[in-house]
């Protein structure tokens, strides 16, 4: 049966043990922190999340809606490239063009893929949030 310690208690045993071991604490308690998820002293530990933004904003502002058809089984895409955002925001507009659609789509790398050849819907309904639509590709 172990015997129940505190936190710091336990981070103070594990680096004057790794002191001993002629290794510096700081590189013993750096692990640890990365793997807590509770604290006696905090509570629930969360991961930081970052938000960064994905996509690239061409230099007119406009979005390109492009069609494509190579590397994919010769089944037709739509891209939506030249918005920026977190992938949250993108995953949003994604979804709603999605339902509006009626298709499947996605977001990678920063681009939105629209599995659908509806070019001309995609582009209207991108300019009645606000946004400036070019079509690009074939």
């Amino acid at each position: 049966m172990s015997k129940k310690i505190s936190l710091a208690d336990w981070q103070q045993q594990l680096s004057a043990s790794n002191t001993t071991a002629h290794t510096t604490p700081d590189a013993a308690v750096t692990p640890v922190a990365e793997n807590l998820v509770y604290s006696t002293a905090t509570g629930r530990i969360k991961a930081e999340q970052t938000d960064m933004r994905q996509g690239e904003r061409y230099a007119d502002g406009a979005l390109r809606v492009k069609r494509e058809t190579k590397g994919r089984g010769g089944k037709t895409v739509l891209t939506i490239s030249g918005l920026t955002g977190t992938l949250a925001e993108l995953t949003a507009i994604c979804t709603e063009l999605k339902k509006k659609c009626a298709c499947g789509g996605s977001v990678k790398d920063g681009i939105i893929e629209i599995q659908a050849d509806k070019r001309e819907l995609i582009a209207e309904l991108l300019q009645q949030k606000g946004y400036k639509v070019k079509q690009a590709g074939g």
